[in-house]
């Protein structure tokens, strides 16, 4: 469980990233959340944006990737959230998180 203090930290590095994937009309489904997976295995911090002609508000969303890919929804601010999965070795964040 991340700190204030911490989500802070994250949301300070997250603003220079780029949307990875979008939620769009259909459901959340196997595609995405293995795609997302892979995708925090590789860079630990992601942004994600969800259409407007989504069924998902953006919290939503959040919460079902942040469960199903076992991460942290840092943010989640109009269309577009923040999920965070630590890797085991070699983070990039860990010593900024100390």
């Amino acid at each position: 469980m991340l700190t204030s203090k911490q989500r802070a930290i994250l949301r300070a590095q997250a603003n220079s990233l780029d949307v990875v994937f979008q939620v769009g009309k259909g459901e959340i489904g196997e595609a995405l959340i293995k795609s997302t997976d892979d995708c925090l295995a590789a860079r630990e911090l992601i942004k994600m944006k969800v259409l407007e002609n989504s069924p998902y508000s953006t919290r939503e969303a959040a919460d079902i990737l942040a469960e199903k890919t076992g991460s942290e929804c840092v943010q989640a601010i109009g269309s577009k959230f923040v999920l965070y999965r630590q890797k085991e070795k070699e983070s990039r964040y860990a010593a900024l998180l100390k």
